[in-house]
């Protein structure tokens, strides 16, 4: 396994902290990593009123709105 460097360093820290082997200062690490993980804010999208719309239902109908009688 290979580890970035700010990983390795992270767990050089960890295992100087606590004075514990390179295996557990990992699992440590990964532990944390996937409970930080499991916490997400539920996304509500938002929608803003913007006064009359245009109904597109009717293709022919809409157009004949936006480009007038004579779109033909």
């Amino acid at each position: 396994m290979s580890l970035d460097k700010d990983v390795e360093a992270a767990v050089r820290r960890l295992r100087k902290q606590r004075n514990i082997g390179l295996s557990a200062a990992v699992n440590e690490l990964a532990r944390a990593g996937l409970a930080a993980s499991t916490e997400r804010k539920r996304f509500v999208q938002r929608s803003v009123a913007m006064g009359a719309g245009i109904d597109v239902s009717n293709v022919a109908e809409t157009l004949e709105l936006l480009e007038g009688p004579g779109h033909r």
